[in-house]
């Protein structure tokens, strides 16, 4: 089994780290606040859960995941992810974030800020596209006539491999979006975002076939600059 790391443990994190454990992954948790406000996540996670700090993290984890907000990307440690597969959960939102001109324009998206930043990972955009409580919900065993699909992008085929065969231990299909240039298509107010996994704030959600993100991945519309 795999160690999966986590920077980041709300939302997001902390759902990633229950369907790992679920699958039988251990999980190296961490947050902004240190190990110790981790305690209750850890214990009700059980034995193959642990809390650390975001280095420790990013060291012990064979994949590791970021959900911060994109506003701290640049705080994430770079020499503990060299050579390794990155899974990045950052959408932008201006509001919490502030502008990012490089965003705005469309010079630069969301996944290729952090693999700039963390120059020697291999970066895949996963989990973002999909509200959390559904990504919870909607986890299925392989073979389900039910089973989801999330998009991925990265520019590394063999991480994006590694990234299909973690999601697919976590219950979902996987539907390769192209490279990091392109997971604009899966950010916030695109056809793949959200919606077409159920109504934000509702369980349980609707599950989605390939097909479906394949086709609403097609229809997105690159905002003009």
């Amino acid at each position: 089994m795999t160690t999966i790391g986590l920077i980041g443990s709300g939302n997001i994190g902390s759902t990633v780290a229950r369907l790992a454990v679920a699958a039988g992954h251990d999980v190296v948790l961490s947050n902004s606040r240190g190990p110790a406000t981790l305690q209750d996540l850890v214990s009700e996670l059980g034995p193959k859960a642990r809390a650390a700090t975001a280095a420790e993290a990013a060291a012990a984890g064979d994949i590791v995941v970021v959900t911060v907000p994109l506003r701290a990307y640049r705080e994430v440690p770079v020499e503990p992810l060299a050579g390794k597969v990155v899974i990045d959960t950052n959408n932008y939102y201006p509001e919490r974030d502030g502008i990012f001109d490089e965003v705005e324009d469309g010079s630069s998206t969301t996944g290729e800020l952090l693999q700039k930043h963390l120059t020697e990972a291999r970066v895949v955009k996963g989990f973002n596209n999909i509200w959390f409580d559904h990504l919870r919900t909607l986890a299925r065993p392989a073979g389900s006539a039910d089973r989801s699909a999330l998009p991925i992008a990265g520019d590394d085929a063999a991480a994006k491999q590694a990234v299909t065969e973690l999601f697919d231990s976590l219950g979902y299909d996987t539907v390769d979006a192209g490279p990091l240039a392109e997971n604009w298509r899966t950010q916030r107010d695109t056809p793949v975002y959200v919606t077409p996994y159920g109504t934000y704030g509702v369980v349980p959600g609707t599950p989605v076939s390939a097909q479906t993100v394949r086709e609403a991945l097609a229809a997105a519309k690159r905002p003009a600059a």
